[in-house]
């Protein structure tokens, strides 16, 4: 009957370290995230980690938490911002920019009516 409230203990104390880790990373990436916590008060915060590391984890929390919830929104919406505005570059023109662009040069001479009706299928598909 020992081994089972011995693998139940080991359980519960597996998930509360793993919580707290969790919450630790998310601290240091807070500290580091915040561009308007100093250098001094950023050392300040990991030294207070380093040697009362769950008193200073519940004091962080109790006393940022709400800046953290803003700073992790903020860099959430700058990272959807860059990886649309790359999505934007990368996808290149609509077809119906590709198939302006390819009757300007079939208006100029520079590609036969069949190229051109070889671009427009590869735009519109």
């Amino acid at each position: 009957m020992s081994n089972f409230w011995d693998i139940v203990w080991l359980m519960l104390s597996t998930f509360v370290f793993v919580a707290y880790l969790l919450i630790l990373f998310q601290i240091l990436v807070d500290l580091f995230r915040d561009p308007d916590l100093g250098g001094g008060a950023k050392a300040i915060w990991l030294i207070a980690l380093i040697f009362l590391p769950m008193l200073t984890a519940l004091i962080y929390v109790i006393a940022r938490g709400r800046g953290m919830a803003a700073r992790q929104q903020a860099a959430m919406q700058k990272a959807k911002a860059e990886t649309d505005a790359y999505i934007r570059h990368v996808a290149g023109k609509s077809p119906a920019e590709q198939i302006a662009d390819a009757k300007a040069l079939l208006d100029a001479g520079t590609i036969s009516p069949e190229e051109f009706a070889k671009l427009k299928a590869k735009a519109l598909a």
